[in-house]
């Protein structure tokens, strides 16, 4: 029985025990779609950051490395594309989405509070408030 009828589902995935476990909700709804993408954005580099040698980085080798960290994670994972963006991380969920016209996106939520969320701010409200298609926030469980 298919729950909906979208073709894709993207995951974002920041290499936490969490957006692990949305890839698997993904795969397991994954009968209902075609294709997952599971996308890691890595964030612009600051021209003041100390210690930076520019002439040395670039956006296609850090895309790069990260792409094959998240083949190392999650290569027990078959049938699933990944991608790699960079700038903020909620902006380039939802523009993927968009791009990609995902049906679904599975996202987790490290449940922050306080300071930390204001400073850190939240991709999951950001996706949930921005998305064009549905979004499946996954809470961390209480432990």
């Amino acid at each position: 029985m298919k729950w909906f009828k979208q073709k894709r589902i993207l995951v974002p995935f920041d290499f936490s025990e969490e957006s692990t476990s949305a890839v698997e909700v993904a795969l397991e709804l994954a009968p209902s779609a075609d294709e997952v993408h599971v996308v890691h954005i890595i964030p612009d580099l600051v021209a003041t950051e100390p210690g930076v040698i520019w002439d040395t980085i670039n956006d296609e080798e850090r895309k790069s490395h990260a792409r094959a960290e998240m083949e190392k994670s999650l290569a027990a994972h078959q049938g699933i594309h990944l991608d790699v963006g960079v700038g903020d991380a909620g902006h380039v969920v939802v523009d993927l989405a968009d791009e990609i016209e995902a049906g679904l996106i599975v996202i987790p939520s490290h449940g922050r509070r306080g300071l930390s969320r204001m400073f850190l701010g939240s991709v999951a409200e950001r996706v949930v408030r921005y998305a064009h298609c549905p979004v499946l926030v996954l809470k961390k469980p209480v432990e």
